[in-house]
């Protein structure tokens, strides 16, 4: 049995996932020639993963966008060596990727408490710098969010994802017959009868060539890489983005998802996904959904359906296909259970793996071959 926790969801109102800082370290005090006394250490910048925290937080608190860390005190008669500055932390939430304005990546903080100096403090001045200290690092640094679920939703605009995690979880993100209505990312959380809590991401619905940054492309395709597993929803009916684009069946959107992911990341389509057919109430859907059905278990058979270089490299292969409507209701119980079944299969296939590695670390750590000497005699174990 299921039950769903109404207040277990948050809604990103002008949600930030990337953010500009100016990082400075401070600079180290200075030494005590005549003593030969050594100043204090400029003080660190450090990011620092805190689970509450927003980027959005970040920036309404320093406008400024600066962060400088304290500088190491001066050697003095009472104090030869001075004392180190005061770090700098900047909180962020979990699932930020730390990078410098050239892209390269300086840390990730995955979950709370995880750290990454950013600018280091200046050293204090010495006998080996003529007791003169140097400044601190200065730098600009990106952080740049992908946000952790368990599940991401994927699928092309108006397929009904929003409905969808209203139905899962009682987020209320924006819903309307037109295509584009997720342009922020929306978080609903499942909670089931012995507390287990699956989180669910609705992300800006994908368009053909999002893998190239048309429509909300990357702003969508960098937070499908940090989700556990896919969720795949399609129209049963297929689905047309506008009068001059051409009509896809549910078959071939989902070829295009895949390809669309494949292109971005060649290893996205590698996660686990379950697939869901929604808008089972319209009229002919069973017939859609049976045609679809057999689309899927012969796919090469029907691969004449989309041109070349649009057909992914190789097809997934769902854990499970789930038609429901979730205008009415109708499958989402069972594709809780579904959702349910696939995360837990991918714990258990974990907690087996650790095992296994363990139990080879401990093998590894007994010698093949035992001497015990006793007395004048020697046995030899195996």
């Amino acid at each position: 049995m299921v039950w769903i926790s109404r207040m277990c969801w948050r809604k990103y109102g002008n949600f930030v996932d990337n953010l500009r800082l100016y990082v400075r370290g401070g600079s180290g005090g200075m030494g005590l020639p005549r003593l030969g006394g050594q100043g204090g250490k400029g003080g660190d910048v450090w990011v620092v993963a805190q689970k509450e925290m927003t980027l959005k937080r970040v920036k309404d608190k320093y406008p400024q966008k600066r962060f400088i860390a304290g500088v190491g005190t001066n050697s003095s008669v009472r104090a030869l060596r001075g004392q180190k500055g005061e770090d700098q932390e900047v909180l962020a939430p979990p699932g930020i990727t730390v990078t410098n304005d050239d892209g390269m990546v300086l840390g990730k903080l995955n979950t709370e408490g995880d750290r990454v100096l950013v600018a280091r403090g200046g050293q204090g001045g010495s006998y080996h710098s003529e007791f003169l200290p140097s400044k601190g690092q200065t730098r600009q640094i990106r952080l740049d969010l992908k946000l952790i679920a368990d599940l991401g939703l994927v699928g092309f605009p108006n397929a009904g994802k929003s409905s969808l995690l209203t139905a899962l979880s009682h987020a209320k993100p924006q819903i309307a017959s037109y295509a584009f209505t997720t342009l922020r990312p929306e978080i609903g959380k499942v909670m089931y009868e012995d507390h287990k809590q699956i989180s669910v991401a609705d992300l800006p619905g994908l368009i053909e060539g999002a893998h190239m940054n048309r429509g909300m492309g990357h702003q969508f395709l960098k937070h499908v890489e940090r989700t556990r597993q896919l969720l795949f929803v399609v129209d049963v009916c297929g689905f047309q983005l506008a009068s001059k684009t051409p009509f896809r069946s549910a078959f071939e959107a989902v070829q295009l998802l895949i390809k669309e992911l494949e292109l971005y990341k060649e290893d996205l389509p590698c996660k686990p996904a379950v697939l869901v057919v929604n808008k089972m109430d319209l009229p002919d859907a069973e017939d859609k959904l049976a045609e679809l059905q057999e689309q899927l278990l012969n796919p090469h058979e029907f691969s004449h359906l989309l041109p070349d270089d649009m057909l992914p490299k190789n097809n997934m292969v769902f854990r499970h296909v789930v038609p429901i409507s979730a205008a009415t209701g109708f499958g989402i119980a069972h594709l809780k259970t579904c959702i349910r079944q696939s995360l837990d299969k991918d714990a258990s296939m974990a907690t087996d793996s650790l095992h296994r590695d363990r139990l080879q670390a401990l093998r590894g750590a007994v010698p093949a071959k035992n001497t015990l000497t006793w007395g004048p005699h020697r046995l030899s174990l195996s």
